[in-house]
């Protein structure tokens, strides 16, 4: 299982949320699955100032450990977009496409517009927060 950025984020800010139960639900029942790039991602964000008003910068770092120690890394060789067909819109977005590949993914979970168009990739699906909590 692949959560993007948006998702996981989302999960971790805001408590009892859709995204907060889903990303709860797939650390519980699922193998989730991330890259070096997309922790790199999700810490960036994750650290940026403008979220301090929702939850603390440490509890922040707490909650990317526990993903940390929860999931499987994969390396993930450098994709072109020619790799990708079709890729992503959104070029930034193609590292959840390729890390979907290389784990053999059940589905990658995501609230973001660019990736939810491409459902299914690949035979991937690519769920929003509440359709994988409806599976």
């Amino acid at each position: 299982m692949v959560f993007d950025t948006s998702s996981i984020v989302s999960g971790i800010l805001r408590a009892g949320s859709v995204p907060h139960r889903a990303l709860r639900q797939a650390l519980l029942n699922n193998e989730l699955c991330a890259s070096p790039e997309t922790m790199a991602e999700m810490w960036e964000v994750l650290t940026r100032p403008k979220f301090d008003q929702y939850v603390d910068r440490a509890t922040r770092q707490q909650a990317v450990e526990q993903f940390q120690r929860n999931c499987l890394v994969f390396s993930v060789p450098r994709f072109d977009a020619t790799t990708l067909t079709p890729p992503c819109r959104d070029p930034r977005d193609n590292k959840f496409l390729a890390l979907a590949l290389v784990a053999s993914a059940a589905a990658i979970v995501s609230s973001d517009d660019d990736l939810l168009i491409l459902h299914p990739w690949r035979g991937i699906p690519i769920l929003t927060p509440a359709q994988f909590l409806a599976r």
